[in-house]
């Protein structure tokens, strides 16, 4: 019978934060295209009318807490995978530093447009 291998630690804190991340997403997302896709037709959907959704400081930190999710979410898994597939010495500390300069950037740009967005610079 075949080993189960995962790069996980059953209980871990990666793997206790892939969970929550996905959780999140997956509630988060549902809202995500219920307004954007139901309560505004992907048609109606402006640039006055996303200035005006991120004024609500309740869907602000919605989205920014869905990028920082959703970037860890993905980043994590693509580098666990790498990981599961047998990456390891200095190609691994090579692509978990690409990968978490990656992320930062996507996360800093992000927040970026979303305070711009929401007129607080």
């Amino acid at each position: 019978m075949a080993e189960r291998y995962s790069s996980f630690v059953p209980g871990g804190t990666g793997w206790l934060l892939q969970r929550v991340t996905a959780a999140f997403l997956v509630v988060v997302l549902a809202f995500h295209f219920f307004q954007l896709h139901f309560v505004n037709h992907a048609a109606e959907v402006t640039f006055a009318g996303t200035q005006a959704r991120m004024d609500n400081l309740g869907y602000f930190l919605t989205m920014v807490l869905f990028l920082i999710a959703g970037a860890f979410h993905g980043i994590n898994g693509v580098y666990n995978a790498l990981v599961n597939q047998g990456l390891s010495g200095t190609p691994k500390k090579v692509v978990l530093a690409v990968l978490t300069l990656a992320g930062i950037a996507l996360v800093v740009q992000g927040t970026w447009v979303a305070l711009v967005m929401a007129g607080m610079i």
